[in-house]
């Protein structure tokens, strides 16, 4: 069976969602300077919508639980991730202002600084993530989160999703200190090279250092843990050994959603009962591909295009 035939599993994403204003031009302004950019958008963001706009456009049955405020933006950001084929049964509404993501993209290198303005991200509260968990749970589903809402959230969900049989799939980002009762219930972590350092300790720079740092998720109590490289690709580490994938030779547009389109299309394939490897390989592509495009969850690729990437590459 193709990757393209490989029937579709079920994603559940719970995470942040924001509406990314995003400024793009070259050189970045320093501090105390105005330049003038060559481009402004405004389109759906956040580590937690990214990730799940990333899963459904790789064929999973997607659903998303998080917080969207009563405002303009809450709006916005409903109607992309609806548009975008995500279940939105468990997005609540709260009193207040919708996340907001401030983000200057460099179009000489493709690098980019962002400005989070959490907003109701925060309401996303342990309670209520777990009762939206709880009711849309099927066992065996991909459940991803990232560190955008509540530490306490994340920890709280990540137990229950184990409790209930999910795949957890954790993307530390952004990196902070986290709890030992929390490793225990993860059975993938996606950090790159940085967010592995400041966690780990031990500074990523090359094969060995990156095979290090994985093994050091997985005495905590990971099962796997994917050191993402950027160009240098990924670093795969199980209890079985570790294997250095490459990730294709792209030039860099926009790095934004690079990480986020990873991590869906890799939820997306783990749940469809894809191998390990080849998922990986499959994110790789995913990431590759929306880093040669501007903007976030615009810029995430679908199924077919990871296919047609893959098969041009041999």
């Amino acid at each position: 069976m193709s990757n393209s035939e490989a029937s579709s599993g079920d994603v559940i994403v719970v995470g942040s969602v924001n509406v990314d204003l995003t400024a793009t031009g070259t050189p970045v302004p320093s501090a105390g300077e105005t330049r003038t950019g060559d481009r402004f958008a405004m389109g759906l963001g956040g580590k937690g919508a990214n990730q799940a706009v990333a899963a459904a456009r790789a064929g999973a049955t997607t659903r998303f639980v998080g917080c969207v405020g009563n405002d303009t933006f809450g709006g916005v950001a409903t109607d992309a991730l609806r548009d975008a084929g995500v279940g939105l049964g468990e997005l609540h509404e709260v009193d207040g202002a919708t996340g907001i993501a401030h983000i200057r993209v460099d179009t000489a290198s493709g690098d980019n600084s962002i400005f989070v303005i959490p907003g109701a991200n925060t309401a996303l509260t342990p309670e209520r993530a777990v009762a939206s968990l709880r009711a849309i749970a099927s066992e065996g589903a991909a459940l991803l989160l990232q560190l955008e809402v509540p530490l306490e959230t994340v920890v709280a969900v990540a137990a229950e999703a184990a409790h209930l049989g999910l795949r957890v799939v954790l993307d530390p980002a952004p990196a902070q200190e986290l709890p030992a009762s929390l490793w225990n219930n993860v059975e993938v972590i996606t950090p790159n090279e940085h967010e592995a350092g400041l966690l780990s300790g031990i500074e990523v720079t090359d094969d060995a250092s990156a095979e290090r740092a994985g093994r050091w998720f997985l005495e905590r109590g990971v099962r796997v843990a994917l050191i993402t490289r950027g160009a240098a690709g990924a670093t795969l580490v199980t209890g079985s050994g570790a294997e250095h994938l490459p990730a294709a030779a792209i030039e860099a547009v926009d790095t934004t959603a690079a990480g986020d389109s990873f991590a869906g299309h890799l939820g997306a394939a783990l749940a469809a009962g894809v191998d390990l490897r080849e998922s990986v390989t499959r994110a790789l592509a995913a990431g590759s591909l929306a880093a040669t495009r501007p903007g976030a969850s615009e810029s995430i690729p679908t199924r077919d295009e990871v296919d047609r990437a893959l098969a041009a590459r041999g």
